[in-house]
């Protein structure tokens, strides 16, 4: 008899398999929870209907002066259903206060009153989830690859579907950022 249950759950197994890793790949941004600075749980699909850009920050790094830019572009889209999300990180060693001292100075420094986030990592052995999600670690992301600096960006679509990926390098305010956030605005 336990074999027979045993070769029935089995068959059960094999049977929904493909159907689970189908599931799990069409996750979106939408299915993660996260903490924000203060430890509290956040789910992400609060954000639903929302156009997303999601940054991992630090505030002791070249691009640190990004979060003006950010605060900005915040500032000009969020009555239209836009939203920055700063999602500190250590993984580069640019990154050494704690949450409440993270919120403290992007305020004091940045005026930023955009949502910022626990610290994370974002490459590794303990990468968070989310972070795995964005960069198809473990899944089948459309712009797969580690992150490799701080304020990297990337802009998540109404859908909770990523559109786009941006390096360090390109500013806030890049022309091509801008037009991914207005054509995800509009629908596009």
């Amino acid at each position: 008899m336990k074999i027979v249950a045993r070769f029935i759950v089995l068959l059960i197994l094999l049977i929904t398999l493909p159907y689970a890793y189908e599931i799990y790949n069409k996750r979106s941004f939408y299915h993660y929870l996260v903490n924000d600075a203060n430890g509290s749980e956040v789910k992400l699909d609060q954000y639903k209907d929302k156009v997303v850009l999601v940054v991992n920050v630090a505030s002791e790094c070249g691009y640190t002066p990004q979060f003006l830019k950010l605060q900005q572009i915040y500032d000009r889209y969020k009555d239209k259903g836009f939203v920055v999300l700063g999602f500190p990180s250590n993984s580069f060693g640019s990154e050494p206060r704690n949450g409440k001292e993270i919120l403290v100075f992007c305020n004091d420094t940045y005026l930023v009153d955009f949502p910022i986030f626990e610290k994370i990592a974002v490459k590794g052995e303990y990468q968070a989830p989310l972070y795995a999600f964005l960069t198809g670690e473990k899944t089948n992301s459309k712009f797969p690859g580690p992150i490799r600096w701080n304020f990297e960006k990337f802009l998540i679509d109404r859908k909770g579907k990523i559109m786009a990926r941006f390096s360090s390098d390109v500013e806030p305010d890049h022309p091509a950022l801008i037009e991914g956030i207005e054509k995800a605005l509009d629908g596009r």
